[in-house]
């Protein structure tokens, strides 16, 4: 295994981390504390979500992806990308 490939295993542990951590957080709540653990669910989020970002960017600063911060454009066509699919998921009932 070469840097590379190490940094991009990195990158995909972490995004198996955020997915993670969410997941508890619909189980159990954003507020829900674990034992032994000083942080929320909401908290833990954010701790992986920086993590994700500083491999992300350790691979970018390594030209081995683009820059991923998108940009205000980005994150309002997004947005309206979700909006336009919730509404199709309200209307087949899945949510309310």
């Amino acid at each position: 295994m070469n840097r590379e490939e190490h940094l991009l295993t990195c990158l995909a542990e972490e995004c198996a981390e955020v997915s993670q951590r969410v997941s508890k957080a619909l189980r159990f709540g954003l507020a829900e504390v674990q034992p032994g653990q000083p942080l929320s669910n909401a908290d833990r989020i954010l701790e992986e979500l920086r993590d994700l970002f500083a491999v992300a960017n350790i691979l970018a600063s390594e030209g081995v992806i683009g820059w991923c911060l998108p940009d205000r454009m980005e994150v309002h066509a997004k947005l309206d990308k979700i909006e336009k699919f919730m509404v199709i998921s309200r209307d087949q009932g899945v949510l309310s």
